[in-house]
């Protein structure tokens, strides 16, 4: 009789010995499974999100040199700008790491927004002396100054904003992915518990 219900005993370990063996095996296999498919998808989302903007600028530019201390040699152009801007991020240069313990996704590093500017220069009502004439140093001076001026008035527009709100909602979507998968995703210490919580966050 003992030998019997020994039997049973060693029985019912082995069993549930296989089934937690498996079920751990399963667990194992579903957490490798997430971990690269998050990895997968956090590669893929790194594409180059653009927020473009134009920009029109007239000036007037003018030089004048003193010639043998009495004499003035003028120049002067009408200056119209039409320049196109941009801002980017390149999500290809974010910096993760993953803890498959945890299952957390911690996103450590976001690149740098990209601020590019191309103007289109052309010039009206050029005047010049014989002793003053335009030079490319002139044309050099001109382009700085366009740059300059751009940029100011970029700063003080809405395109950087519009640009973070772009890369917000690129953000999103890894939250979303992390979330559907039951892991956890955070911003260096900070945890990300709602979308709305990014608006937030000092990227």
């Amino acid at each position: 009789m003992r030998k019997i219900l020994l039997g049973v005993v060693l029985t019912l370990f082995i069993v549930f010995g296989l089934r937690y063996c498996e079920h751990n095996k399963d667990e194992r296999e579903q957490l490798y499974e997430s971990s690269n498919l998050i990895e997968k998808q956090l590669r893929n989302v790194g594409k180059l999100i653009v927020t473009e903007g134009s920009y029109a600028q007239v000036f007037t530019y003018k030089d004048t040199e003193k010639l043998m201390g009495f004499l003035d040699a003028k120049k002067r152009a009408l200056v119209v700008v039409n320049a196109e801007a941009t801002i980017a991020y390149d999500l290809s240069q974010i910096e993760t790491s993953i803890d498959k313990d945890s299952k957390t996704v911690t996103i450590l590093k976001i690149p740098e927004p990209e601020l590019k500017i191309n103007p289109n220069i052309e010039y009206y009502d050029v005047t010049q002396d014989y002793l003053n004439q335009f030079e490319a140093k002139d044309y050099n001076l001109i382009k700085k100054r366009v740059d300059r001026l751009l940029r100011e008035k970029i700063e003080a527009s809405d395109l950087k904003t519009n640009a973070q709100n772009r890369l917000i909602s690129e953000l999103q979507k890894i939250y979303i992915l992390t979330s559907s998968m039951g892991w956890t995703l955070q911003y260096n210490e900070t945890k990300i518990n709602a979308e709305v919580e990014w608006q937030d966050l000092k990227l």
